[in-house]
């Protein structure tokens, strides 16, 4: 029996490229780590989903340590992890479930975006800073806490460079949107834009945004332009799970991010949860 099981977390695509490269990527996991024992499912748009996944993760195990493999914390982590971890403890009572918290917007994926846009500025040729805008570019969600999060990148990002502007954009949910972005950093005066999409992996939204800068590229021939890629392969994200399993970010108790909120539980009591865009109102703060 395996004292501990690992499962991560994918957030699921409706591009199955994105799913594989998840599968692809525990599978190099296994490899830095082959004496554990590391289970994959997904949240939606795949095969094992997490009812299925947590099921797989108890069998012949004491213990089953999630790990959502998820930028941001909105919707998903916040409501629909924690109510399927709860409804595995009641199918698996011999079996402890705990869960650490999602790749977050920490320093660690700070050194990941700044390598992003290094290598897009050798890609422009290193041109002034002073003249190149720079577009950190998220999925956007309806919860202002995630959003909020690539905020502080976005600002980290201008701390530690001499760029004049590092812009925030999403590609969904909320506002502004790429060309909106785009459209101000040129009146400014910018002649070369680099954008950084903060993704893990590929996908439908990677695609889009792939055709996205191809409009803009013919909208502004005047400005050069610089696309980062997915960079769930990076060998931070790595050692971040790695710090993660250690233990480094583990809550007292097992406990998720809103696991056992007040806010959260009021919401599924009064069917409020919707699949696509939910949001979940704090007057407190987590740790």
């Amino acid at each position: 029996m395996n004292t501990t099981s690992i499962l991560l977390v994918g957030h699921g695509s409706r591009n199955r490229d994105g799913n594989t490269e998840i599968l692809h990527f525990a599978a190099q996991w296994r490899e830095r780590h082959p004496a554990w024992c590391i289970e994959t499912c997904f949240i939606e748009h795949a095969d094992v989903l997490l009812d299925g996944g947590l099921d797989r993760a108890a069998r012949d195990a004491r213990q089953v340590l999630v790990i959502p493999f998820i930028l941001n914390a909105a919707g998903h982590v916040k409501m629909e992890l924690p109510a399927a971890i709860e409804e595995a403890r009641a199918r698996h009572p011999g079996v402890r479930f705990a869960c650490t918290r999602h790749l977050g917007m920490g320093r660690e994926i700070l050194k990941v975006l700044q390598g992003q846009l290094d290598r897009l500025m050798s890609a422009l040729h290193v041109p002034d800073p002073q003249t190149t805008g720079v577009i950190l570019l998220g999925r956007g969600s309806s919860d202002a806490g995630a959003n909020g999060e690539l905020a502080k990148m976005a600002r980290w990002l201008f701390e530690d460079n001499d760029f004049e502007l590092v812009d925030l954009a999403f590609t969904g949910v909320t506002w502004p949107r790429l060309e909106s972005v785009v459209q101000r950093q040129a009146r400014l005066g910018m002649t070369q834009v680099a954008i950084v999409p903060v993704y893990l992996f590929t996908g439908v939204l990677m695609e889009r945004i792939k055709a996205q800068v191809e409009r803009l590229r013919e909208q502004y021939p005047q400005i050069a332009f610089a696309l980062g890629t997915h960079f769930g392969f990076d060998k931070g994200v790595f050692e971040l799970l790695d710090s993660k399993v250690a233990g480094a970010e583990l809550p007292e108790g097992g406990l998720l991010e809103c696991d056992g909120c007040k806010y959260r539980q009021a919401a599924e009591a009064e069917h409020l949860h919707d699949h696509s865009h939910t949001r979940c109102h704090h007057e407190h703060a987590h740790a």
